[in-house]
């Protein structure tokens, strides 16, 4: 699930619902024409202070183990796409958790376009 965000940056999530322990697939198609300086990529899951783990980004592995992660736009090899994969091992106390991961677009420390994607981590 997405939110299509016409200020100009768009976040998906491949699975709608996941399992503890499984790899999530997001991709962020940036379609913003102003400048800005870096993309960050925030997840947050719902009555809970877990996170996701960032495991590779634009198909480089990494060992990330913050619920935030962000990258310059120098250091994107194609400035209008990235992709990542994430993991949690989070344990849903009931039937399932919800979780939210934001992506921004950051200009000199202002945020210029933003949106959201959400999956659900099942028990």
């Amino acid at each position: 699930m997405s939110e299509k965000n016409i200020n100009g940056v768009v976040i998906e999530i491949a699975e709608k619902e996941i399992m503890s322990g499984q790899e999530l697939h997001g991709k962020v198609d940036i379609i913003y024409n102003g400048r800005f300086d870096s993309i960050v990529i925030n997840s947050q899951i719902e009555n809970s202070s877990n996170i996701f783990n960032y495991t590779s980004v634009n198909g480089k592995k990494t060992n990330y183990q913050y619920a935030r992660i962000s990258i310059f736009k120098d250091d994107l090899q194609d400035k209008r796409k990235l992709e990542f994969t994430a993991v949690t091992s989070h344990k849903a106390k009931d039937s399932s958790t919800n979780a939210k991961f934001r992506v921004s677009l950051v200009q000199e420390h202002k945020e210029v376009a933003s949106a959201l994607a959400f999956v659900k981590i099942l028990r």
